[in-house]
């Protein structure tokens, strides 16, 4: 019988994403948590600890008002989260604000600025002539 090439810790990490997505969506009542979206968990190997990547999705909302909403409501969504899943040890969770889109939204202008200075030197072709 072959044998799964990703670890466990990857496998409890994506299913602690959905189950904090959800407790997020269905439990929490905070409207400072209200437009956020899990992006990536990152699970250390022993289980223990759980750095979860968050992204706002209104700019109306502070990202530090977000991130103080969630330390407040930690202990709530580790409780939930225990009740959830079947492990050992709920693992500490430690919220991070994920530049993954930022970061992507900059290569995306670097990329149409490349768009635009090819277009522009397509009239120079000497492979026309």
């Amino acid at each position: 019988m072959a044998r799964p090439t990703y670890k466990r810790a990857e496998r409890v990490a994506d299913q602690i994403r959905m189950e904090v997505a959800d407790i997020l969506a269905k439990k929490i009542k905070d409207p400072r948590i209200a437009f956020v979206t899990i992006t990536d968990v990152d699970l250390s190997s022993d289980l223990r600890i759980a750095r979860v990547y968050v992204t706002c999705l209104s700019k109306q909302v502070e990202e530090e008002a977000v991130f103080k909403g969630l330390g407040c409501a930690r202990g709530f969504i580790r409780t939930e989260l225990g009740r959830r899943m079947d492990l050992r040890y709920v693992p500490e969770l430690i919220f991070k604000p994920d530049a993954s889109g930022v970061y992507g939204d900059r290569i995306g202008q670097i990329l149409d600025g490349l768009n635009v200075h090819d277009e522009a030197g397509d009239d120079n072709d000497p492979t026309d002539a």
